[in-house]
């Protein structure tokens, strides 16, 4: 694994990505917030040694580096799913490769199903915590050199990234929620009993995607701040057909 890491990072050095502050992993639908990416270089995702090709319709699989709020970012246009095929170490890779590029904060953002009874649709959820009930990434033999066989998960979302959004939210009069994001591994979407049970035992969204990429994060010590924008409701009498 660590060699393929760092092939990939020295190919994307190369290329002129260097010394990213923060990654960004934009969701379904999201890839758009790289248009405000400035001074940007673009690599297709096919053009990566060691890298996987999105497969999802709006996932475009593109790397972006540049200029974004007064900060370098390298964002991911496009992610990687379990339910496409891939293992979670190939999941993973892009991630290990941000933190061997140099990013210190990895931002996350996904489209999530609500089940929490008071959401609407299009808000925002301000991920604290998450379930997972997907194969966990650092199942296997582990590599001390990359991160502790037995990473701490106690505060898997940066309590003072969470309290700055929440902060920045109210000057600006966003309406928010906050709330725990359960992952599946899809593709299907949930029967009205999976909704019922993912509420039962605390979740506030569900999705596909994230919990691999946090737990990854977490591994290597990257604080992590992520965001659902609720596409759909998962609720009894507002579940509606979604394909």
């Amino acid at each position: 694994m660590l060699e393929k890491i760092e092939e990939t990072t020295e190919f994307l050095k190369a290329k002129g990505i260097v010394n990213p502050e923060a990654g960004v992993i934009l969701g379904t639908g999201l890839g758009g917030l790289t248009s405000k990416i400035e001074n940007s270089i673009g690599i297709d995702y096919r053009d990566i040694p060691n890298f996987p090709v999105s497969t999802v319709r709006g996932h475009a699989g593109k790397l972006i580096f540049g200029d974004f709020g007064g900060k370098k970012i390298v964002a991911m246009k496009g992610r990687f799913h379990y339910y496409e095929g891939y293992t979670t170490e190939q999941i993973a890779l892009p991630i290990r490769v941000m933190k061997y590029l140099g990013i210190r904060h990895l931002f996350l953002s996904n489209a999530a199903g609500g089940v929490n009874p008071m959401f609407q649709i299009g808000d925002i959820m301000i991920i604290t915590d998450h379930i997972n009930l997907m194969p966990n990434p650092l199942i296997g033999k582990n590599d001390d050199r990359i991160g502790a066989r037995f990473p701490d998960m106690s505060e898997a979302y940066d309590r003072s990234l969470i309290d700055k959004a929440v902060r920045i939210a109210g000057e600006n009069r966003i309406r928010i929620q906050k709330g725990i994001y359960l992952g599946t591994s899809g593709p299907t979407f949930e029967t009205p009993a999976e909704y019922s049970y993912f509420r039962a035992i605390g979740a506030d969204s569900v999705g596909m995607s994230t919990v691999t990429e946090v737990i990854v994060a977490r591994h290597m010590g990257l604080p992590c701040f992520a965001v659902s924008i609720i596409t759909d409701l998962g609720v009894e009498g507002k579940i509606a057909y979604t394909t």
